[in-house]
């Protein structure tokens, strides 16, 4: 049995806890509301770059305590930057969470950001950067969303652009900090073998600094879709790699859901219906999925593959066959359950792990202002009827809102110009 607490804090910090008696460990996120969509082109990469920086040292710790400070008790500390949101967290077991907050907190308030520490780390971002270039399946969704968000932040790469990673400073990143980072944007969560007075007194205790107030406001999507068009793009790579995708619903819609379902019923797993088709029944593609990603106020939904060029337009023929059928007749009770059932199997299998249960209520915080209870959330699974899968599939699956974006060779790209 788990207990929920929330207090916001007179300076805007918001804590979150939740107290699971029957583990003997914790998981600790300090969340910003900041990412990659508070950029500009001018400091794009910027949000993930001070992510990294956070770990090279403080005023009072080097990069090197600060690992030791956690891993010489058997904790765990790392970070991550999305689109809208930076996470700096920290496991371990409970009687050593008083010195994971100390850690986090000091990492937040007191960063070094010396000179000589940003080149370094500029150089291992490039890495980073190239990596993604060299990686068909992960650089088609960077863009992907820079063709469907065009003319939003939300367009810019998390790891932002080459020339913007190699000439950061100290200042940009202070500067930055300032603007961004006050405590009206911090969420403090924590599950596990924690009481709620305890997390309080660590606030009280470690984060003195005054962080001031963040009273920037981004700029949200303009759902109008973007015409539909071909990208090509040239990679000396074997596969072709295809995504065919739009716009969608977001976190706070009420339809994102229904899409959630139609997405599981579509592409997700090996049951679906994509890779029963594409896979299974035709053996043209290895990988073959549809894919939902949302934010707070719009989604991506689409499909992506990789096959050779010989199959690529008819792998993309029956892409476009499922769509059809999806519009054109209303799904059995039995497929829906099996697709209701295999959410929610996720959802609850998630909770088992406090990493999960952590992140959950920070999101839940930064998208819902609240912390919604997993009845709830099943409650709405369970309300979707087959008509309303019949309904959304009919406003999705409309080919003129369809973005295509392909990655493949230039010799490939010459015979198909021929």
């Amino acid at each position: 049995m788990s207990h929920y607490k929330k207090t916001i804090l007179p300076n805007g910090i918001k804590v979150l806890t939740e107290t699971i008696p029957y583990v003997k460990s914790f998981s600790l996120g300090f969340w910003f509301n900041v990412g990659s969509r508070d950029e500009t082109i001018h400091n794009n990469g910027i949000t993930h770059f001070i992510e990294h920086m956070l770990f090279k040292g403080t005023k009072h710790r080097s990069a090197k305590k600060i690992a030791t400070d956690i891993e010489s008790y058997g904790g765990y500390l790392n970070a991550f930057t999305s689109k809208e949101h930076t996470c700096y967290y920290g496991r371990g077991l409970s009687n050593h969470l008083e010195r994971t907050f100390d850690v986090l907190s000091d990492m937040i308030q007191f960063p070094a950001f010396k000179q000589s520490e940003i080149k370094k780390e500029a150089r291992v971002i490039i890495d980073e950067l190239n990596d993604i270039e060299d990686n068909p399946e992960e650089l088609i969704f960077d863009k992907f969303e820079e063709a469907v968000f065009a003319g939003n932040s939300l367009s810019l790469p998390i790891i932002g652009k080459k020339e913007n990673i190699l000439n950061f400073t100290q200042s940009d990143l202070f500067n930055f900090m300032i603007e961004k980072y006050g405590s009206n944007k911090l969420i403090i969560s924590v599950s596990g073998a924690v009481e709620h007075e305890q997390v309080l007194k660590l606030v009280n205790k470690y984060l003195l600094k005054d962080l001031g107030i963040s009273g920037s406001r981004r700029r949200y999507f303009n759902h109008q879709q973007t015409p539909a068009r071909i990208e090509l793009i040239d990679k000396k790579i074997q596969q072709v790699h295809t995504i065919i995708g739009r716009t969608a619903f977001g976190f706070r819609d009420e339809h994102r859901i229904k899409i959630a379902l139609l997405n599981q019923i579509l592409g997700e797993g090996s049951s679906s219906r994509l890779f029963q088709s594409v896979r299974e029944r035709n053996g043209i593609a290895y990988q073959v999925n549809s894919f939902l990603n949302s934010f707070k106020d719009v989604s991506t939904f689409g499909v992506y593959f990789s096959t050779n060029e010989k199959m690529t337009e008819k792998a993309v023929s029956l892409i476009l066959k499922e769509f059809k059928k999806l519009k054109t007749a209303t799904i059995s009770e039995r497929e829906l359950k099996k697709a209701k059932e295999s959410i929610k199997g996720n959802i609850l299998l998630s909770l088992e792990n406090t990493s999960n249960r952590m992140i959950r209520m920070a999101q839940s915080e930064l998208y819902f202002n609240r912390i919604k209870n997993t009845e709830e959330v099943i409650k709405n699974i369970d309300s979707v009827k087959t008509t309303d899968i019949l309904e959304i599939a009919n406003e999705i699956f409309d080919e003129k809102s369809f973005i295509t974006i392909i990655i493949k060779s230039n010799n490939a790209l010459l015979k198909s110009a021929a």
